[in-house]
């Protein structure tokens, strides 16, 4: 069994004596140093070269993204693991801006350090679930979010999302702007999906996503029994249209990002909610799409934790 040496940098003593009653049983790992600010953690990454850094966000001196930014100076291929007590989007990009492979919530700790510090050495991503899970009736369903700054990143998600759909003999809905909704057109011919021949059967819908606001809001206040209405109707026509015995729909939406946009979180919440009675009814999964640069003020972090609370899985654009 190979045997990994790790620096631990957290400057409150106990959790760094959680983090070593956590590691210490555990053979593969060892921890060689212990720093309690950013400055020791700069030179003990030179001195001792360790195969990981389990790195405190917020620390004295050097906080931890100026620290790793040193540390990748002197240490370019440093394997990196933030951990913090927060979970802002803007932070998360930071954490991957340089150049971490995760980030753990410390109120998670106790079930994800672990798996953690695993997947990093093994070249994976991680980045804590801030989730509940759902009930074990629709646990197989997905309700994903993602957080994003790169269209192009972007589009090669939806795209998939859709293409996995349609390649099953199921449907697709996209609730999208017109300018991406050409794009992801053109992606799907390029996957060899036969668009026009799916919008023809009706197999595949595409409804622009401002008016689908419309149609559910009035004067900024979210319409529960419109949306159901609406977003009922379309799944209905397109489970009569596909071929599948048991059709699986793929249900992409920009309206809740966009509602975040405007500065109207508190309906794209209700929103979310109520997108959830979807996964009880149909076989469906679906994929939410919000810009990063939505979430700002102060009272970012609630509001994020909110929206992601309502999603299965969270996914987070790490390009920058």
């Amino acid at each position: 069994m190979p045997s990994y040496r790790i620096l631990v940098v957290e400057d409150f003593e106990p959790f760094r004596r959680f983090v070593r009653s956590t590691l210490q049983p555990r053979r593969e790992f060892r921890i060689v140093d212990e720093a309690v600010d950013g400055l020791d953690a700069v030179e003990k990454e030179r001195a001792l070269q360790p195969d990981l850094i389990l790195l405190d966000i917020d620390l004295p001196q050097l906080n931890g993204i100026a620290a790793a930014e040193q540390i990748r100076i002197v240490a370019p291929d440093a394997k990196l693991l933030f951990m913090g007590l927060q979970f802002l989007p803007v932070m998360i990009v930071e954490v991957f801006r340089v150049g971490a492979r995760g980030y753990i919530h410390k109120l998670r700790a106790h079930s994800e350090l672990v798996p953690a510090i695993e997947a990093v050495l093994a070249g994976k991503q991680f980045v804590s679930s801030i989730l509940d899970l759902m009930d074990s009736a629709n646990a197989h369903h997905q309700h994903e979010i993602h957080f994003y700054s790169d269209e192009t990143v972007l589009l090669d998600r939806v795209s998939r999302f859709v293409a996995r759909a349609l390649k099953v003999d199921g449907a697709a809905v996209v609730l999208i702007t017109p300018e991406r909704g050409e794009s992801l057109v053109r992606n799907l011919k390029a996957d060899a999906i036969d668009v026009d021949a799916a919008v023809q059967e009706g197999t595949y819908i595409s409804v622009n996503a401002v008016e689908a606001l419309s149609s559910i809001m009035i004067k900024s206040v979210f319409d529960p029994n419109r949306f159901s209405d609406n977003l009922n109707s379309i799944i209905e026509s397109c489970c009569k249209a596909a071929r599948a015995k048991h059709p699986h729909i793929a249900l992409y939406g920009e309206c809740c990002g966009a509602l975040c946009a405007e500065g109207n979180c508190d309906a794209a919440l209700q929103i979310e909610k109520k997108a959830n009675s979807l996964l009880e009814a149909y076989d469906i999964d679906i994929m939410c799409a919000y810009p990063l640069s939505a979430f700002h003020g102060a009272d970012v972090e609630r509001t994020f934790r909110s929206i992601c609370a309502e999603h299965t899985s969270v996914f987070l654009d790490r390009t920058l």
